[in-house]
C-alpha cells in the first residue's frame, strides 16, 4: 500500500502549449532573418548590431525585428552570451473552401481535414480584400499560407490557383 502511495509523487504535470512554443537560444546566436520573442511578442529580426565587449567583458546585441502577426516594431538589447526565446514558427497551406460575411473562413489542407477557426487577416492592410476578391464567392481555388507561432494563428499570403 505505500508503494502505490509513493508513485504519486512523481505525476508529471504536461507544459502548457505557450511553454513549449519557444526554445531557449543565446542571443549571439540568433541571425538576421530569424526569429525571437520580444516583450512577450514573436518577432522576425530585421538588424542586429553588436557593441564592443565593455570593461565587464559582454558584448550586447541590439536587435530591431517586427512582430509576424502584426508587424509592429521593437528593439531590444541583450548580451551576446545571455540566453532568450525563440518562438517555433510554422507555416501551412490551406485551400479556402468558404468565406462568410463575417470574414470567417472554411479552409482544407491537402489531407483533406477542414479549419473552420480562423478570421481573414487584419495585418497587412488590405490582404482580407485581396482574397475575398481572388475567391471571388468560391469561382476561383484559393490557397492561402497560414502562419503559427505561441498559440496565434494567422493568414499571411495568398495565391490564386489557375484553374486548368
Amino acid at each position: 500500500m505505500a508503494e502505490e502511495g509513493h508513485e504519486q509523487d512523481y505525476n508529471i504535470e504536461t507544459a502548457d502549449a505557450g511553454a513549449s512554443a519557444t526554445i531557449p537560444m543565446e542571443a549571439g546566436q540568433i541571425k538576421k532573418g530569424g526569429y525571437m520573442m520580444i516583450k512577450g511578442h514573436p518577432c522576425k529580426v530585421l538588424n542586429i548590431s553588436v557593441s564592443k565587449t565593455g570593461k565587464h567583458g559582454h558584448a550586447k546585441c541590439n536587435f530591431t525585428a517586427t512582430d509576424i502577426f502584426t508587424g509592429k516594431k521593437y528593439e531590444d538589447m541583450i548580451p551576446s552570451t545571455h540566453g532568450t526565446t525563440v518562438p517555433i514558427v510554422n507555416k501551412s497551406e490551406w485551400e479556402v473552401i468558404d468565406i462568410n460575411e463575417d470574414g470567417e473562413l472554411t479552409l482544407m489542407d491537402e489531407g483533406g481535414n477542414q479549419k473552420t477557426d480562423l478570421n481573414l487577416p487584419s495585418f497587412p492592410e488590405g490582404l482580407d480584400n485581396e482574397i475575398k476578391e481572388a475567391w471571388s464567392g468560391g469561382e476561383n481555388s484559393v490557397m492561402v499560407s497560414v502562419q503559427s507561432a505561441v498559440g496565434i494563428e494567422q493568414i499571411i499570403a495568398y495565391k490564386k490557383e489557375s484553374n486548368a
